[in-house]
């Protein structure tokens, strides 16, 4: 009877107390995502690299989630339509999910010095052609020979040649920076460098043998110019072949295994540098990997300390010197006595766990195709009213949202997405859908199959800024069995790269008469 009581007490007491339990499971989690990263320690070897935007920063989703939004918007979101049995006003409504704006983004000036340096050396390229034509006009114009056909056509040719090279140095070299890397780019420098010598080689022979002599043959002064622009052509040229094309034949692959939960993808690439191959890999993962959900970690950690938690020791004998190693073996003899029994509870775990998930799924079908059952009939009844009456989709959405929030939002827990989705932006979604006319199905997409990161809002990304850690100088080329990690603050990406093996391919002939065949039949075969 004593312990039918306790037993009674207990549980009326968990089931008052459960939704405190669960807020409290939840802010301790948060401190512990938020201690962990605080102490996450990096190597000597380590460089940073991060993608470059123009919009802010948005706090991370993980580390504060009761700022951003409202937890239970699901249980909340109520209003008058014509498939929800609840009642609230749309002002209630309005009041939940507004997200918290994130801290400006400072401004990085050094972001934005390759760009400039870039536009001050083409002011340099496109100035000097014109200064060897100008300057000679100005300083001796009374000496010079006067300029015939032959010279008018120079001049045609320098025009068309200049605006070409400065079109193609436009498509080239002017894009708006992707990210920022650890290191200089080293082709870039290279021709930057190249262009550098050749214009100050070019100056130093005006300023010798034209300024000084005060040359009087303003023809082949002219000639001078256009040959400066020819080879300033054809270093565009070399600057196409080694940052467009020499990376295009694939030699290696690379294999990117997420640290978490082992997900995999393999990536073919050609002659690149450890930063630049980390800068693909990081393009490829944005729209390739899955999001990365921390919270379907959690479930074997927290078996485990169950079971640990679960184990209790009793001295019976008093209190010795060998109690405490007594004790710790009596734990770790109990814990593999308990190893053995543990897949029969992690099998029905899982058992238990897809069976929820299975009848949420179903709650949630229902809910939707009969919340769009009724934006049709809305859509049929608006028909027949004036233009200025219509509803907009978002208003629609928003008449609409809270038949469907509650299943939703259980769904979403259960699969442990909530983080991943906000309320404005599921209305959003369902706008759009209403807006396109898409089908239920196609709003649930989203929800039911984990997309890829650029899929959800930037609240959802990890981090924007990555560290890229390698043994070698990340400016050294990609070779067979270099490894490195791009790690964040939650997760870190192992890439390993093998070359691709040489192909040899041998012909064969076949002769075209050789299957070729004879069928004889006899007088005797039965048909």
């Amino acid at each position: 009877m004593d312990t039918d009581s306790i037993h009674s007490g207990y549980s009326h007491h968990s089931n008052r107390s459960r939704g405190s339990n669960k807020q409290s499971e939840r802010s301790s989690r948060d401190r512990h995502k938020s201690h962990s990263r605080d102490s996450s320690s990096r190597s000597d070897k380590n460089v940073t690299i991060s993608a470059s935007s123009a919009q802010p920063q948005q706090p991370d989703q993980g580390s504060a989630p009761t700022d951003a939004q409202d937890d239970n918007w699901g249980e909340t979101t109520t209003a008058v339509t014509g498939t929800s049995d609840h009642s609230l006003s749309q002002e209630d409504l309005a009041g939940f999910g507004k997200e918290t704006e994130g801290p400006v983004e400072k401004l990085n000036c050094i972001r934005f010095l390759p760009l400039a340096l870039t536009l001050l050396l083409g002011l340099l390229v496109l100035v000097t052609p014109l200064s060897f034509l100008v300057l000679p006009q100005v300083l001796w114009q009374e000496r010079l020979q006067a300029c015939g056909t032959a010279c008018e056509g120079l001049f045609l040719s320098l025009a068309f040649k200049l605006l070409i090279l400065l079109l193609a140095g436009w498509a080239l070299f002017v894009r708006p920076t992707r990210a920022s890397l650890p290191r200089i780019a080293v082709f870039r420098a290279l021709l930057g460098l190249l262009t550098l010598l050749l214009l100050l080689s070019y100056w130093l022979f005006f300023g010798v043998r034209i300024l000084d002599s005060q040359e009087e043959n303003y023809q082949g002064i002219v000639q001078f110019a256009v040959s400066l622009v020819d080879a300033l052509l054809f270093i565009h040229y070399l600057a196409v072949v080694l940052l467009e094309i020499r990376h295009l034949q694939p030699c290696f692959s690379l294999c990117v295994v997420r640290s978490t939960d082992g997900e995999t993808h393999h990536y073919n690439l050609g002659q690149l540098s450890i930063q630049r191959a980390a800068l693909v890999i990081l393009e490829h993962y944005y729209k390739d990997f899955s999001v990365h959900n921390p919270a379907l970690l959690t479930a074997a950690k927290s078996r485990a300390a169950k079971h640990l938690a679960g184990l209790k020791v009793y001295n019976v004998d008093g209190a010795g010197s060998d109690a405490a190693t007594a004790q710790s073996r009596a734990k770790i003899a109990a814990a593999a006595r308990q190893r053995d029994t543990s897949h029969n509870e992690l099998y029905y775990e899982e058992a238990e766990h897809d069976r929820r998930v299975r009848k949420r799924k179903a709650r949630l079908v229902v809910a939707v195709e009969e919340a769009f059952t009724h934006v049709r009939r809305l859509q049929e009844e608006e028909k027949k009213k004036p233009p200025g009456d219509e509803m907009d989709p978002r208003e629609a959405a928003q008449a609409i949202f809270p038949s469907m929030a509650r299943a939703l939002q259980k769904y979403l827990r259960t699969t442990r997405q909530q983080h991943c989705h906000s309320m404005d932006s599921i209305q959003a979604h369902l706008a759009f859908c209403i807006t396109n006319n898409m089908t239920p199905k196609a709003f649930l997409e989203s929800y039911l199959m984990a997309g890829p990161t650029l899929q959800y809002g930037r609240e959802c990304w990890q981090t924007r800024q990555w560290t890229l850690v390698s043994e070698a100088s990340v400016t050294s080329p990609l070779h067979h069995g270099s490894e490195f990690q791009l790690k964040s603050s939650d997760f870190s990406l192992v890439v390993t790269s093998k070359a691709i093996p040489h192909l040899k391919l041998s012909e064969e002939y076949v002769h075209p008469k050789s299957h070729k065949f004879v069928l004889q039949l006899q007088s005797e075969t039965s048909v």
